[in-house]
């Protein structure tokens, strides 16, 4: 990859559109902007309207045309942006006249990449752009927007700097007199290095809210055969997606579905009933339920007024922090008088709305806090593991500073390569290569 080639990408969406946002980025563009132009003199950051023609001086389309000057732009280039008519066929004319300028098409994720060699972004805003770029929920918005604009990478930053200062003391410890280090220095590295470890600890703890914002809240409905989990599942989701039948085990796989709550993403799986059958097909359904139940956020326990349990069985086995017991087919019933769980029917729509409501308080009281949190993805996570580790080590090393400065140094080279301060090829090319053409 050539980061002196001049590139251009689609940065809007593709297909048919009233407008197109073609991105350029290289170096010294200002003589191939006032060609577009046909202008000697611009303005930096003005907006031109110009008749795009081609070598031959046949028209191409009619557009409005910017230019960024170096280092004030996306890349930290030069970049021009095109805004044309957004007909493929117009695209393509573009894109065409602008490979015969000696220009390329953009590698996935190449513009970010060329911002973060320019030091306009570091990986962590990286990973905030690539997450902002998939959200679809405005809580996926706000959690990737602050990672983007810089929340992440001040955290992890003084983590960095904590790190590296703490290590640098450990050392000067075996090579200074104490006279020439701060007063009880020992106990100051300890305890900083502690504070560290626990601050870590609580991001990891955390990195499964992480997750459940950036891609989608996992809620299972489970219950034993025939307590109407789909009629629940179709009554959420609006529509018959999943067949309902009075014939125990009609749901035979997970049907999932997703929804917006409240600004969050939720992925709805409707499972197979739980039960004993020698049906190998139904077997694998509810072997696939408890699958569902061990990677949901949250539960929604369906029971019917005939299989409520007793409440001499353990009730924290029955109700998790995470679940929500649901009582269906209240219809069938004259009273409701049970403490045990919600009464609804999804038959007439009784204590839905309370059912959706108590969700949604669920939702809040587990995810709202996550809105300040590190957003971490699988590559952040083993990083932040690894500095985790370190910092353990070091703390575990007793007295013996030589092995404690290198721990802290390897715990702090593990958060520089979460930023891109150190890192390999291989870090950049999975980090840039989330991104689309035109990022």
């Amino acid at each position: 990859m050539n980061n002196h080639d001049t590139i251009f990408a689609l940065s809007s969406g593709h297909g048919k559109a009233g407008v197109a946002v073609i991105r350029i980025s290289g170096n010294n563009l200002s003589r191939t902007f006032a060609q577009f132009i046909k202008k000697s003199e611009f303005q930096n950051r003005h907006a031109y309207f110009c008749n795009l023609t081609d070598s031959t001086d046949e028209l191409i389309d009619q557009c409005l045309a910017i230019y960024f000057s170096a280092p004030h732009s996306f890349t930290g280039q030069d970049v021009i942006e095109l805004h044309t008519h957004g007909a493929p066929a117009v695209i393509n004319k573009v894109f065409e006249y602008l490979a015969s300028l000696g220009m390329r098409m953009a590698e996935p994720g190449e513009f970010s990449r060329r911002a973060f060699y320019n030091n306009k972004m570091d990986l962590a805003d990286v990973d905030g752009l690539a997450a902002l770029l998939d959200a679809q929920t405005d809580q996926q918005r706000k959690h990737a927007l602050r990672s983007m604009l810089g929340h992440d990478s001040e955290i992890y930053n003084t983590w960095r700097e904590q790190m590296i200062e703490i290590s640098a003391y450990a050392a000067a410890i075996l090579d200074y007199n104490s006279d020439d280090l701060p007063s009880n220095i020992n106990d100051t590295i300890y305890r900083h290095t502690q504070k560290l470890y626990s601050e870590i600890n609580n991001a990891l703890n955390r990195y499964k809210a992480s997750r459940a914002i950036r891609g989608g809240i996992n809620i299972a409905l489970v219950g034993e055969t025939n307590v109407g989990k789909s009629s629940i599942f179709n009554y959420l989701v609006g529509t018959n997606r999943a067949i309902v039948s009075d014939i125990a085990g009609t749901t035979r796989d997970v049907i999932s579905a997703t929804l917006d709550l409240d600004g969050y993403m939720v992925n709805l799986s409707d499972t197979a009933g739980l039960r004993e059958t020698d049906d190998e097909i139904e077997s694998i359904g509810i072997e696939k339920t408890k699958d569902e139940i061990e990677n949901a956020d949250i539960v929604l326990r369906v029971y019917t007024p005939e299989n409520i349990p007793l409440y001499h069985i353990d009730e924290s086995r029955l109700s998790p922090p995470n679940s929500i017991n649901i009582i269906n087919k209240c219809d069938t019933i004259s009273k409701c008088d049970n403490e045990f769980g919600l009464y609804v029917s999804a038959k007439t729509g009784h204590g839905m709305d309370t059912l959706l409501e108590t969700l949604k308080s669920k939702i809040h009281n587990l995810f709202d806090a996550s809105e300040n949190t590190l957003t971490i993805n699988s590559r952040t996570k083993q990083l932040l593991e690894t500095a985790h580790q370190e910092l353990r080590s070091a703390l575990d090393s007793g007295e013996n500073y030589d092995i404690f400065a290198e721990h802290t140094r390897r715990a702090s080279d593990a958060i520089g390569k979460i930023l891109g301060t150190i890192t390999t090829n291989e870090v950049l090319d999975k980090t840039f290569g989330q991104l689309c053409l035109g990022k």
